[in-house]
């Protein structure tokens, strides 16, 4: 039986929107790897976290991104939406063009979690060769069947389970 990950419990039994960023610098996707959610070692994604109300969908993704890499970014276009479950967790998530403006790259954290509550591991710009070698449970779905970068700009406008 797979156990929720208790940093995760927060998250479960609900539908989140999350906002999330594709930002490619010199033909590297920026990735976060979480601690494991229910059925991986470890979860590799796009960074992008919880929309709050009041708040707009680009100043979510724009706090988001910088919270978890140190990198100030601007929004340039809509990419897709796609349907996160993995019970008990599920999202609706936006997925956005970025393009890095300023700052370092560091591994983040969340403000909302205490210390020892974070999720964040570790933040990078992997190559297509690297993600590849992710096993498929420990990635986020839309890097599984990645040919190309440019893959990640022609997806369908939706990502349905």
């Amino acid at each position: 039986m797979n156990m929720l990950n208790p940093n995760t419990a927060a998250y479960a039994h609900q539908v989140r929107v999350r906002v999330c960023g594709i930002c490619l610098q010199d033909n590297k996707l920026l990735l976060v790897r979480h601690q494991a959610t229910v059925k991986n070692q470890a979860f590799w994604a796009p960074p992008g976290g919880g929309l709050q109300f009041g708040e707009t969908i680009e100043a979510c993704l724009l706090r988001e991104v910088l919270e978890e890499t140190g990198l100030q970014t601007k929004v340039k276009r809509f990419l897709f939406v796609n349907e996160f479950r993995e019970d008990p967790l599920q999202a609706v998530e936006l997925f956005f063009e970025l393009e890095v403006v300023s700052g370092e790259l560091n591994t983040g954290s969340d403000p909302e979690a205490a210390a020892e509550h974070q999720l964040i591991e570790e933040v990078s710009f992997l190559s297509l060769e690297e993600i590849r070698k992710i096993p498929l449970a420990d990635k986020h779905r839309i890097l599984h069947y990645l040919f190309s970068m440019d893959d990640l700009f022609g997806m369908p406008h939706h990502f349905l389970n």
